[in-house]
This record gives structure tokens, sequence and C-alpha cells, in this order.
């Protein structure tokens, strides 16, 4: 089995609260916290790039699993805002991180990225020992485009998260992911170059509320267990009312579900690994037990791992 090694993630340094937001948007603070859970959010400065932030990310991560650079065999990188056709980021950041003749492969998969990368290098390991998963946005420069649309606008945030997946030794190994898409609602939610976000939320929210749970279950019976055997649900921070849907539809306590979404906003592909870099940062002394990783996305795309403590094997 693979394993979870470290975590690791980016915020830029400005923070733009609900206020300052309201007054550009022509609506309350209150309302924006009412429809979102989100009080504030970061944007990037202008010369941090997608590959700016995403090599930040990887960075500390590596820094924070004791692995150097030059012990890197494979790099995933998800990005759904990235600034060119191509290439993507991937090849830029491994140029940032000195990881010389690494292959580096990127995933344009708005929201479940992350979670689509860490399952890839999960079946990846047996060839490249040590993988380097980043998913890095930058999603103020999208929703700040004219004509700018009030209801995605409170929605996003910039920043990156990081993890790493290594053959042989780690944290949390992974036990199992299952991953699914459906191309049907692409009209739903999607970007193309040069032009607004498109979000058609009532659907985004109603598959998203049917799909998170069904992934969640799906995943939990094929490994014989039960939502309240999972201490922790890591999911993508898409909206505070969708993670709250989702506990209620699984029966259990809200607060099984990490969020931090009131600081940070919706940052698409990297929110996932920002909250799971926190709550591994936060958690204390006591190991964890079973981790469910969970994503739903623009494709659509949705899926959740399974990870267990290596303390309590």
């Amino acid at each position: 089995m693979p394993f979870i090694a470290g975590f690791g993630s980016y915020l830029p340094a400005k923070i733009v609260d609900n206020s300052q937001l309201a007054e550009m948007l022509g609506c309350t603070a209150e309302w924006i916290k009412e429809a979102s859970g989100i009080e504030e959010r970061r944007y990037a400065a202008g010369d941090e790039s997608v590959d700016v932030l995403a090599a930040n990310a990887g960075s500390r991560c590596l820094e924070r699993a004791g692995v150097s650079p030059d012990r890197v065999d494979l790099l995933i990188v998800s990005s759904g805002s990235g600034e060119l056709r191509f290439p993507g980021p991937a090849s830029m950041v491994a140029k940032r991180l000195e990881l010389r003749d690494v292959p580096a492969l990127d995933l344009p998969i708005a929201s479940a990225g992350a979670l689509f990368g860490m399952s890839l290098a999960s079946r990846l390991t047996p060839q490249y020992a040590t993988i380097l998963v980043i998913a890095a946005e930058k999603m103020s420069t999208v929703v700040m485009q004219e004509p700018v649309e009030k209801n995605t606008a409170i929605l996003f945030g910039d920043g990156a998260g990081a993890c790493l997946i290594r053959r042989d030794s780690g944290d949390l190994e992974i036990v199992d992911s299952i991953l699914h898409s459906d191309g049907s609602f692409v009209n739903d939610l999607q970007l193309g170059f040069g032009r607004p976000l498109q979000m058609n939320g009532r659907s985004v929210i109603m598959q998203a509320t049917r799909k998170i749970p069904g992934v969640i279950l799906e995943l939990l019976q094929r490994n014989k267990k039960t939502p309240a055997e999972i201490e922790r649900f890591i999911m993508h921070q898409a909206n505070q009312n969708l993670i709250d849907r989702a506990a209620k539809s699984l029966d259990v306590p809200h607060d099984r579900f990490y969020s931090n979404i009131r600081n940070f906003g919706n940052t698409s592909s990297a929110s996932m690994l920002i909250a799971a870099t926190e709550w591994w940062r936060d958690r204390g002394a006591m190991p964890a037990g079973s981790i469910c990783f969970v994503v739903f996305g623009a494709g659509f795309h949705w899926g959740a791992l399974l990870a267990q403590s290596t303390t309590l094997r």
C-alpha cells in the first residue's frame, strides 16, 4: 500500500474580507457569509502566478516531510486556472523546485483535481517511489473579470496545497479510492479562455449534494466501514452549506467534516489539500484514525479516498 508522507500549503498575504467585497459587489457582508459561510479569502499578488503558488506549497510539503527535491520521482500538478493553454503549470513548477528531468504531469481538473492526483499517484508508486502532488489556483483573476458575477465572485480565493505520496512509508496509509466523471453536466460549470466563469449554481449544488455522500458510502461499503467509524472527512471547501449537507446526509456530527472555508473561501482544486495541511498541523498529539478525502468539481468529476493512520495498524 502507498502512504501519504506529508502535506504543505501556501496562501497569499493579501486578505479580502466580506466588507471589502460587498462594497465592490453592491451587497452586504452578512449576505455573503449567510450564502457561503465565507468571511474572508486570499488574493494573490500580480507576480504570484499559479506556478509560483504551487512551487511554494510543494517546497513546504517537502520540507515538512524531510524529503529533498532530488528524491522526487514524479510531479503531478492540478489547476483549472493556469495562465497558458500550454504548457500547463507542472513543468514550470518542476523548474522552480529544481526537479531536474523529473516527469511533470498536468491535471486541469477544477475543484476535484487534488484527489484525482492523489489517487493516480497511489497507483503509480510501484514505478515512481516518491510522488509530489500539488493543486494550485488563482481564481481571483477569473471571478474579477468583467462582467463580474456577484454569486461567483463571493466564493473564490487563491492558494495552493500539496501532499507527498511514497511507496514505502508515511503517516497515513492509502487504503482505497474511487473516482467518477459525468460529462452530461459540462455546461453547468465551465471556464473558457478569456471568458467569465459559467456556473449553474442550482445544478452544481443539487448534483454535489447527491454525489458526495454517494461516493463516500460506495467507498466505505467496499472497505466494510461505516461513516461513524471515520474520524475526519476532509472535503473540497466549496461552500459551508454543502459541507453541512454532506454531514447531515451521512448522519455524522458536522465537526467530523473539517472546515476552513470561512478563512480562505473556495480555492477550487487547492482547497482540499489546504484543509488537509491545516488539519494535520492542528490535530494534536492524538493519532488519527480513518480519514476520508472527498471532492466534487467541474466536469462533473467526483471521488473519495480512504486513508488510515499507520500508528493504528
